[in-house]
């Protein structure tokens, strides 16, 4: 009986280089506040937040995951022909059909395998943990994972519950083969039962005729923060007992920047040690959904303070609802 040949890769895998993107409009409090009834103290009361970015006409959601992609690239050291996978993380991408990884591949100079990843907050890190896999299986020897987002244009500029809290951006990273372990297993769920607590407001199938409003994010902030505050800790937790290490062994910590109250209470629940570093990317960058770890991540690297091979402990979570934890070795 013939048997089938498989892949054979390496026996580990890691994040090679790193990348960003930030559009070069930054949007203060007090403009979003000239649209909704609020104020700069109460939205730094409530979510930390004191500026955020917002893309111009020609920072789509491709052009900004590219230039990220780029960046990761080069950093890596990796040539564009040597990739063979190129995931884009994206909620705020507005054409369902083609998806838009391969127009990032194409821009980037390579035919390598694409695909959009539908996960919302949790893009980039199921993208991450995909990418894992994908290099130690041997189907690719490089994978470029990109979270990538406009939000801008989904969010209703008008919402007093949402408008303040989110911005736009891309970040990247190259996945590649290693000789030591730097990607833990990843620890990932879902709770679709929850699946209204973020969500657009109305189907694009409303506006088919012309008539209905354009369908924006909408989002039930305490349901949402009382789950990702129950949650997030206790995937953070396996993820840590799945990578063979203990809280205190963690240099940073990298969440989904959802809002500065969520990333501090989790952190405080986790009792992190002193010297482990917090992202709080959110504080200038607003939530950017997908992209935000690895903005967040690359911010982080470009303080000091952090050497390459440093344990952190990321972690998406968002609409889905999802959720994904995952230590690594920083590039």
């Amino acid at each position: 009986m013939a048997r089938l040949r498989t892949a054979a890769g390496p026996a580990h895998a890691r994040i090679q280089g790193a990348g960003a993107y930030r559009p070069s409009r930054v949007v203060t409090n007090d403009e979003i506040c000239a649209r909704i009834d609020s104020s700069d103290e109460w939205i730094r009361r409530r979510s930390g937040i004191v500026t955020r970015h917002f893309a111009g006409s020609d920072e789509t959601v491709v052009m900004m995951g590219t230039e990220a992609a780029r960046k990761a690239l080069a950093q890596a050291g990796t040539d564009p022909g040597d990739v063979g996978l190129v995931l884009l993380a994206t909620t705020s991408f507005l054409e369902q059909v083609p998806p838009a990884a391969p127009r990032i591949a194409h821009l980037l100079g390579t035919q390598a395998a694409a695909m959009d990843v539908g996960a919302a907050c949790s893009g980039f890190s199921y993208g991450l943990a995909l990418a894992g896999s994908v290099v130690r299986s041997g189907e690719a020897r490089f994978v470029v994972v990109i979270g990538s987002e406009r939000m801008s244009d989904i969010v209703d500029p008008a919402d007093r519950g949402s408008a303040f809290l989110f911005g736009d951006g891309a970040g990247a990273v190259v996945v590649g083969p290693s000789d030591t372990p730097g990607l833990g297993p990843v620890v990932w769920a879902s709770d679709g039962v929850q699946h209204r607590v973020i969500a657009h407001d109305r189907s694009w199938l409303d506006t088919r005729d012309g008539s209905g409003p354009w369908p924006t994010l909408t989002m039930a902030g305490p349901e949402v923060f009382r789950w990702a505050t129950r949650t997030v800790p206790e995937i953070s937790r396996q993820a840590l007992d799945a990578a063979g290490l203990d809280v205190a062994d963690l240099a940073a910590f990298i969440p989904h920047q959802a809002n500065a109250r969520i990333v501090d209470s989790v952190a405080r629940s986790l009792g992190l040690a002193p010297h482990t570093v917090v992202a709080r990317d959110v504080v200038r960058a607003g939530n950017t959904s997908a992209a935000s770890v690895p903005l967040a991540m690359d911010a982080l690297l470009a303080q000091g303070g952090l050497s390459r091979g440093d344990p952190a402990l990321l972690v998406g979570f968002g609409a889905g609802l999802t959720c994904a934890a995952q230590v690594v070795a920083l590039p």
